[in-house]
């Protein structure tokens, strides 16, 4: 069986930069980047104003690209609590565009996006760049950290996210053979 392509627009959260990418593909075949960019807010601006522009951002982005899943890095406790609510408020914002769209969320953790891409959960920033770079067959890694992080969440959802379908789908077919 074939697996079918999927769109999975990528989602690294933040509130000064929100790291974002589209990559086009399946399990088994090569991925495809759509796009990839940094949606920045001044740091000058109250926090609402900041994520209507990120949610704005991510408005137009779902809009043009109409991905099949959202996958966004799952927030995780930092010393720094003022950093930890700026991500976890603009990956509220993500899931939310996601809702209104009827658009699947998965939420992957560092190290689980970290393995899927380097086949280490502790590689370095420098490491996922230069892995991202070589599966989308990109000349560099996209810059900043935040735009190569964002693939690399869309990378780990279409091939952990495709096999768990498999095995969905199997498990499903061998349910409805034993009746």
């Amino acid at each position: 069986m074939v697996s079918t392509a999927m769109t999975v627009l990528g989602v690294d959260p933040g509130l000064t930069r929100c790291g974002v990418g589209v990559v086009r593909g399946s399990v088994g075949r090569p991925l495809d980047l759509v796009t990839v960019g940094v949606i920045r807010t001044p740091s000058d601006l109250d926090t609402a104003r900041r994520l209507r522009l990120i949610e704005e951002s991510l408005e137009v982005r779902v809009r043009e690209h109409r991905p099949d899943v959202v996958a966004v890095e799952r927030v995780f406790s930092q010393h720094n609590v003022r950093t930890v609510m700026g991500t976890a408020q603009a990956s509220a914002v993500a899931m939310l565009v996601a809702a209104r769209h009827g658009i699947a969320v998965h939420l992957h953790t560092p190290s689980e996006v970290k393995a899927a891409v380097t086949g280490s959960g502790r590689a370095d920033k420098s490491q996922v760049g230069q892995m991202v770079a070589r599966v989308l067959r990109l000349a560099e890694p996209p810059k900043p950290a935040d735009a190569a992080d964002a693939l690399a969440l869309a990378i780990c959802h279409i091939w952990r996210g495709g096999a768990s379908n498999r095995l969905e789908r199997a498990v499903a077919a061998a349910a409805g053979g034993r009746r």
